[in-house]
């Protein structure tokens, strides 16, 4: 199963285009995207959810195109996704904003609101399901938003800039959520932090200026680092040496 996208192209009002025909073939069980801030990371996690639609080119999940109306449904089930800012609806509690989300996606809503307590539990905030959404600290909020991910049974999930403003104790709860689904779901991560690139991923995508600068396996991209390289600084070394060549 892959995450396709075929000469794509974007651009914001009369901007320089954030994508310029990109092509880019994601099929590993947990890949992580990385690239400064402006690279257009989340304009690409924007058009995978298919949240928004490139101005050419498409992307495809499992052959399933969201351009076309009657796709678009299929495509949504299987694509869960995680934006940058949670934002609760006011007044619901934890469980009733994720069985939302499983309705807005299609779901009955019976089967939505018995799927939340499964999906909230995964993400172990089954214990707060009663409280008010807004009442969660920002990593809850961010295991909340994972959970209205997992409430369809999604295929895949993109994560964009998931541990952004964490603290170290959440940033650990992340990453121990991150292992456990991927025993049954394929991840994105869209980041511009390495750390734990080399524990967590088998994949990785280096974007930078809307442009693929790298695309492989782990092994690949730290070999990038130059000779000498500690150990701990590899990923970091391999990302600078990327995002600073000159194209």
């Amino acid at each position: 199963m892959s995450l396709q996208f075929t000469q794509c192209s974007f651009r914001y009002g009369r901007k320089v285009p954030v994508l310029n025909r990109l092509d880019l073939s994601i099929d590993h069980r947990a890949s992580v995207l990385l690239g400064p801030n402006g690279a257009g990371k989340s304009t690409l996690m924007g058009i995978a959810s298919s949240w928004i639609s490139p101005a050419q080119g498409s992307v495809v999940w499992r052959g399933i195109d969201p351009s076309h109306a009657k796709n678009r449904a299929a495509y949504r089930k299987a694509v869960g996704w995680l934006p940058q800012n949670v934002k609760p609806m006011p007044g619901l509690t934890v469980r009733e904003n994720v069985a939302y989300i499983g309705w807005l996606k299609g779901m009955a809503r019976t089967d939505a609101w018995d799927a939340s307590k499964d999906a909230l539990e995964r993400v172990k905030l089954g214990s707060l399901a009663e409280r008010k959404s807004h009442q969660l600290s920002g990593g809850q909020l961010r295991r909340m938003g994972i959970a209205g991910t997992l409430v369809h049974s999604s295929e895949i999930v993109l994560l964009d800039e998931p541990t952004a403003g964490l603290d170290p104790s959440q940033r650990q709860i992340f990453r121990d959520l991150v292992t456990q689904l991927l025993a049954d779901i394929h991840i994105i991560v869209s980041t511009h932090q390495t750390e734990d690139l080399d524990t967590m991923y088998d994949h990785v995508v280096v974007l930078d200026q809307g442009q693929v600068r790298f695309q492989g396996d782990v092994d690949g991209f730290l070999s990038l680092a130059a000779p000498g390289t500690s150990e701990g600084r590899r990923a970091e070394a391999a990302y600078t040496q990327l995002i600073t060549k000159e194209v």
